[in-house]
């Protein structure tokens, strides 16, 4: 395997590689990555990977512009009130150094970035789950300049996107899949306390589950059902070149030099041969060692082409193999010591009685260096090829001399201290002047302002309120007749598409005939069929008197913020404000209230602005949520919305429901959480709406759970009571995440 020595131009494509250590970054620049994405030292989505140091980062920021390649920081992880102050602090080094653009899934991270830093660019990470025009539309107002899809999209979905929004498109092309929608994961926190929005996922998705029907019958035994192979689209450049895809990107950040430099080549190779328009068909060899390299029970390509399948899973066995220990070895040997040294042209000229001069210059920049003065040999005068083997040394920088011409008078003398000076410093001002045009002025710190959400400010006080959601229509006539119930969420995923109309519409003048406001929920995903769906029945939805909406994404907020749906709009737990700068970034684009992220727990929710905030004392955690059915991948599809089981080794049940509306598994913890008993603490720490997610529960149960509230909102009741033992969680009120 030759070393590849491709420089970036402009192209249809740019590779974009992972790097988890600087060896390994050096060694994907070899390979013929474009631009390279790594973490840092802090807020990245790979805790567990090497990582980069604060020097090595600036290091290697050298290392990519000397060579013409970009450098992408991820900062993609949920930040705490504690910790978000401490971001452009922390971006302020490498932002002077060059630093190319920074992938971030925190809105309050995004929003403060842009306002430090505004000539930043801003890359959306796929945890932020865009799906849609409308999150790009949003976006483009706050220095994002490329979105980094949702694994799940297909082709046509992505080239929607890009024609309607022009906005940058960056797709992931190699590696490893997640069962779930990024972003959209509590599996690992519920189960350990390590978070995926946090960098920490423990992976619970490639361990073995018993599948079971609504009934609680067993159908499926140890099936690794949650777990994906990995995907591979070297077979796709057409494809994504006709749907405008600009970057296409390789996951594995935790993989070492031989995966990740090898599969680096064969996509440069492949790319190279569809630019120069040689569209060859990925030979089968080529095909098998990119298999070698790393896979997971196979490769698919992913969801190009289709929504989910069975022939995505994994289901026997998650193993990850690699095979070929020569081509391991010979990948490794071939670019361990990172790039060729980048090829210089050297003049010297030595006169007596003048000032040495030394000039290097690569095909773009030139360096020139005066030295000393040149003086007359007393002893033994300079030869020219004694001078110029001195002067051909470049030692550990990144240069190589390439020719070298020297004029140098007879007679003449300079100290070897001297010339080896003058080499030094004209390769240290050459390297300078390359890495110039990178890198930016210093900008001033500008203190932290302790201040509520503007946004937020001139709002007057609300009074308590208590929303109901409800997941299923059995449980709205309890809602309805429970006194302490202010506000019914109709959750859309109640219905069927060809009843929702006439179902909702019924439902909602239920809830006004009782006083109560009636909110509607979004589904919590929205790709480009439910938006066409949903933009049609808008004006009748719009006229049934919904006083606002729960949103479950950027799409969604961006589309009740365009066309007003109620005068309130509320986003769920998922778009995420672990921060007051995301309540002030959210309340910016019309949110009236938000809810309080999951993973909190009490004295971080205490530390938090909970004015405008909304907090689950009950419900089922959402898991998972995910384009691939339980159902359809173990019994086959048959557009019915469902109810099944997973269980684990420890016998414990997950409850998993298909909503066929909207094609997508929603995966929920094994029991409820229950914070009623916490309902003073919360009141304390500023928060007025209560809300009670409901969503398998029977009118029985939705009935009993409401008259519990009801005792312990009277003061009434302090304890629960015995029956309830081992049926509910805490969640993470207080135990929280890493």
């Amino acid at each position: 395997m030759k070393e590849n020595n491709h420089t970036t131009q402009q192209n249809t494509f740019e590779l974009l590689a992972p790097a988890g250590s600087l060896a390994i970054f050096k060694a994907v620049v070899a390979a013929g990555a474009d631009a390279v994405y790594v973490g840092g030292s802090k807020f990245g989505a790979r805790a567990y990977a090497d990582n980069f140091s604060d020097e090595e980062l600036l290091e290697a920021l050298d290392y990519a512009h000397l060579y013409g390649r970009r450098v992408y920081l991820t900062v993609n992880t949920l930040l705490k009130n504690s910790e978000i102050e401490q971001v452009c602090a922390y971006l302020q080094p490498f932002y002077e150094h060059g630093l190319d653009a920074v992938l971030v899934q925190d809105f309050g991270v995004l929003t403060a970035i842009h306002e430090r830093f505004p000539d930043l660019a801003i890359h959306t990470s796929t945890q932020m789950t865009v799906t849609g025009v409308e999150a790009a539309r949003l976006f483009s107002g706050y220095g994002v300049t490329r979105m980094v899809m949702a694994r799940e999209l297909s082709l046509n979905e992505m080239k929607r996107i890009r024609e309607e929004t022009g906005m940058e498109l960056e797709a992931f092309v190699h590696g490893a899949l997640c069962y779930c929608y990024s972003g959209q994961c509590l599996f690992s926190s519920m189960l350990g306390g390590r978070s995926g929005n946090r960098g920490r996922c423990a992976q619970p998705c490639r361990l073995p589950y018993a599948v079971m029907d609504e009934k609680h019958r067993e159908y499926k035994k140890d099936a690794y059902v949650l777990s994906l192979k990995d995907m591979c689209g070297i077979k796709d450049l057409r494809g994504l070149a006709d749907a405008g895809v600009y970057s296409l990107k390789i996951e594995g950040r935790m993989k070492q030099i031989p995966y990740a430099a090898g599969v680096v080549s064969y996509y440069r190779k492949y790319i190279d041969l569809f630019l120069s328009g040689q569209e060859t068909q990925v030979s089968e060899g080529d095909y098998r060692a990119v298999l070698a390299l790393g896979n997971r029970c196979g490769f698919t390509d992913g969801y190009y082409h289709r929504h989910n399948g069975s022939d995505m899973v994994t289901f026997t066995k998650p193993n990850y193999e690699k095979t070929n220990e020569a081509l391991q070895q010979q990948i490794l040997r071939t670019y361990e010591n990172g790039a060729a040294k980048i090829p210089v042209r050297g003049e010297l000229v030595l006169h007596q009685g003048q000032a040495a001069h030394y000039r290097v210059k690569t095909q773009t920049v030139s360096a020139e260096i005066s030295g000393m003065e040149v003086m007359q040999a007393q002893k033994k005068p300079l030869l020219a090829e004694d001078v110029k083997s001195r002067m051909e040394k470049t030692g550990d920088t990144p240069f190589v001399m390439e020719d070298l011409s020297i004029r140098i008078e007879d007679g003449v003398f300079l100290p070897n201290g001297a010339l080896n000076q003058l080499r030094r410093e004209a390769l240290a001002e050459l390297q300078k002047k390359m890495l110039k045009p990178y890198q930016r002025q210093e900008h001033p710190q500008k203190a932290a302002e302790e201040k509520l959400p503007e946004a937020c400010e001139k709002r007057e006080k609300r009074k308590e309120c208590v929303f109901a959601v409800t997941g299923e229509r059995r449980q709205l006539a309890p809602v309805l007749e429970s006194s302490c119930v202010t506000s019914v969420c109709l959750d859309m995923e109640a219905y069927d598409r060809s009843t929702i109309m006439e179902e909702l519409k019924e439902d909602a003048n239920a809830v006004m005939q009782k006083d109560k406001e009636v909110y509607l929920a979004m589904p919590r995903i929205f790709r480009a069929g439910t938006a066409e769906w949903v933009r049609q029945i808008l004006p009748d939805i719009k006229r049934m008197g919904f006083a606002g909406v729960l949103v479950r994404n950027y799409e969604e907020m961006a589309l009740a913020k365009e066309t007003f749906l109620g005068s309130e709009i509320i986003t769920d737990h998922n778009l995420y404000c672990y921060n007051d700068q995301a309540v002030r970034a959210f309340a910016g684009q019309g949110v009236t209230k938000n809810t309080v992220p999951l993973e909190l727990n009490r004295s971080e929710i205490k530390r938090r602005y909970n004015e405008e905030s909304t907090m689950m004392l009950y419900g089922y955690y959402p898991l998972m949520t995910s384009a691939q059915c339980v159902h359809a991948n173990t019994r086959g599809c048959d557009k019915k919305r469902g109810l099944s089981y997973l269980k684990d080794r420890y016998q414990v049940q997950f409850p998993v429901k298909n909503f066929c509306t909207y094609c997508y598994n929603v995966v929920y913890n094994s029991l409820p959480v229950l914070l009623f008993s916490n309902l003073e603490e919360l009141k304390k720490a500023g928060i007025r709406d209560f809300r009670m997610d409901f969503t398998m529960e029977s009118a029985k149960e939705t009935k009993a759970i409401l008259k519990l509230y009801e005792e312990f909102a009277a003061g009434s009741r302090r304890q629960y009571p015995k029956e309830w033992e081992n049926r509910y969680t805490n969640g993470h009120y207080k135990r929280g995440v890493e």
